[in-house]
């Protein structure tokens, strides 16, 4: 099992900038992709940005240039920064872990297993 703890949610104005964590812990060793997602309310559950064991990164169209995915050491913590934020960008983020390759993981194949509480993130315009 692993377990996913969210941190860094809140308000912020429109153009503002956030960062979100992540801490995992218990059989991380397992994961290969950990990802960020997000939902709004009425709206379907979105994946924001993935990152893999060897580095490489995924981001959805809609945060390409604004958003970054990082992490400090190996898996563990995860971060988004999140720039020029918009209205648009306001919902819940949920840090989630998969254990297939990128590719399956991105394309929903492999589904994400393990996931966060969700922290909220606010923009106002």
């Amino acid at each position: 099992q692993v377990q996913l703890v969210e941190s860094g949610g809140g308000l912020v104005q429109a153009g503002g900038s956030l960062r979100l964590s992540c801490t995992a812990s218990g059989s991380i060793f397992s994961i290969n992709v950990m990802g960020w997602y997000r939902q709004a309310p009425g709206k379907e559950r979105e994946l924001v940005a993935a990152i893999s064991s060897f580095g490489g990164t995924y981001y959805a169209d809609s945060v390409k240039g604004r958003f970054t995915i990082s992490r400090d050491n190996a898996k563990n913590p995860l971060y988004l920064q999140m720039n020029s934020l918009k209205a648009e960008d306001t919902a819940m983020y949920y840090c989630a872990a998969c254990r297939g390759v990128q590719a399956m993981c991105v394309r929903g194949i492999y589904e994400f297993d393990y996931w966060g509480q969700g922290t909220q993130v606010t923009v106002s315009s």
